[in-house]
């Protein structure tokens, strides 16, 4: 028989977890390890009270529902959202998170749409029970959770995403021997967002102990990784910005070894700035040797996460720049163009991935489903991307963000990232307007640096000589912060309005 710390080692190894069962599984080799710490007096559990307590709120659950049914899990976004939703799924029915960002007409429509049984406000809400001891049997190809997309672009849909993509590529992290070092995370991401959500419980995997803030304060994230002394941080591209305003080079960040980011397409020169910030390693009577790693991953709430990543070492600019990485093992990538043909290498298609983490289909909705998921298996992601050497493939931009300006294609990202640029500028969102001749004209949306005015025939001039013609703005407007999406992505519709 092998020894117990290899037993509990291969129980992980295994290819059977769920989320019902994933927090006991830890705790078989994490146990007394602390698993999260909130900010100002909130939850502190190991990961051993942790699974206690998802069996005791899953009795809960299991008295007030029947395997299969939807719960609606509308809590404040903190830790314990993740434990409600694994102590939903313990209990055999479904989770549906929603983000505090939702306005209740939102939720209404969460509620409406998944046909939920029970909608819970925290732990509160459920009935006294006996802890559920062992989970209700599912297997991993079940759908585990609905997760409902952020309705920029039209009422959420609820992302049915099995347990195989939410838990079945994180488990086996937990094998890594962690705990030979002092690690911490701080986050501040909403629970119910895929990317908050998927970093909380790959960090569970790891053993790698959370600080958690549940609203984002760009100063507050900052004291804690420099009074803490935390190894990482994990946040998406806009909470960098803000943490770099808020005077991140100003404060000693050398404990972290490690930036994460995600959501979003991360300015490489952003991501170079951060990795001067934290360190290598800092050694005692020499200090903090090298630069921090940095690493950034793609994905979205149909794939369950992340299906590419890339990595830059301490030390290289390997890693950084407009590439999506490499695609995680068990995906494959595809850019075509409308018709749904593979363009040529170097071309701007719309990416198309195929793997283990895509949905199974949006809840309730099948027109939704056949026009995101091909007959064959593959989802069409909405984003421009084109293939380059190496397998590599390069972010261009949303699909609904491209311009079409007098027949040619303007692609929002390119120009945001050349206006950013500016001194000026710390910020920028290009946006289509209608017009009469040419169709649509790219308008841009600045947030200024502190002391800078706004000039646009300054700001027209200096992208005339790093953009072609039709690419630059022709109308400009500045605003003190740009409107976001509980995942902290641009609003970009509300934009539109400044120019009326």
């Amino acid at each position: 028989m092998l020894p117990n710390p290899l037993r509990r080692v291969g129980l992980l190894l295994r290819r059977d977890h769920t989320l019902g069962v994933l927090l006991e599984r830890l705790a078989a080799v994490h146990g007394d390890r602390r698993l999260v710490e909130e900010t100002s007096g909130g939850l502190c559990l190991t990961v051993a009270e942790s699974a206690g307590l998802v069996a005791r709120w899953a009795g809960g659950v299991a008295a007030a529902t029947a395997p299969g049914d939807v719960v609606v899990v509308a809590s404040p976004n903190g830790y314990d959202q993740l434990l409600l939703c694994l102590a939903v799924s313990r209990a055999g029915a479904l989770p549906a998170p929603v983000n505090a960002q939702m306005s209740d007409a939102e939720i209404a429509h969460v509620v409406k749409d998944s046909g939920a049984a029970l909608t819970i406000a925290g732990a509160a809400d459920l009935p006294a029970a006996d802890p559920l001891t062992q989970a209700t049997p599912a297997d991993t190809s079940d759908v585990a959770a609905l997760f409902y997309t952020s309705g920029t672009t039209g009422e959420p849909k609820g992302a049915e995403l099995t347990h195989r993509s939410l838990v079945g590529a994180l488990v086996p992290a937990s094998a890594l021997p962690m705990g030979l070092r002092h690690d911490e995370a701080v986050v501040s991401l909403p629970i119910a967002h895929i990317m908050g959500f998927g970093a909380a419980l790959g960090l569970a995997c790891l053993g790698v102990p959370v600080y958690f803030l549940p609203r984002f304060n760009p100063v507050k994230v900052l004291d804690a990784i420099e009074s803490r002394r935390a190894s990482v941080f994990v946040g998406v591209p806009a909470m960098y910005r803000m943490l770099l305003d808020a005077g991140a080079e100003d404060r000693d960040l050398r404990s972290v070894r490690l930036w994460v980011s995600g959501a979003d397409a991360m300015p490489p020169d952003l991501a170079a700035r951060f990795k001067k910030m934290g360190a290598t390693t800092v050694l005692p009577g020499v200090g903090a040797v090298g630069e921090a790693a940095f690493a950034e991953g793609y994905g979205m709430v149909e794939t369950g996460g992340g299906v590419a990543a890339k990595f830059s070492p301490p030390g290289f600019g390997l890693g950084l720049g407009a590439s999506m990485g490499l695609p995680l093992p068990g995906y494959r990538f595809k850019v075509v163009d409308d018709a749904g043909t593979e363009v040529p290498r170097g071309t701007v298609g719309e990416l198309l991935v195929k793997g283990p983490g895509v949905l199974r289909g949006y809840h309730g909705d099948e027109d939704a489903t056949t026009a995101t998921l091909t007959d064959d298996g593959w989802l069409r992601t909405g984003d421009l991307a084109r293939h380059g050497r190496f397998g590599l493939v390069t972010f261009a931009g949303r699909k609904k963000d491209v311009i079409k300006h007098g027949g040619y294609s303007v692609y929002a990202l390119e120009v945001e990232q050349v206006l950013e640029q500016h001194p000026d500028v710390a910020e920028a969102a290009v946006v289509a307007l209608p017009d009469d001749r040419k169709g649509e004209v790219p308008a841009a949306v600045v947030r200024l640096r502190d002391g800078a005015d706004l000039d646009p025939d300054g700001l027209r001039t200096w992208l005339a000589g790093r953009l072609s013609e039709y690419k630059v703005p022709v109308r400009y407007a500045a605003i003190d912060e740009l409107p976001r999406t509980g995942t902290r992505k641009v609003r970009r519709q509300e934009l539109v309005t400044l120019f009326d």
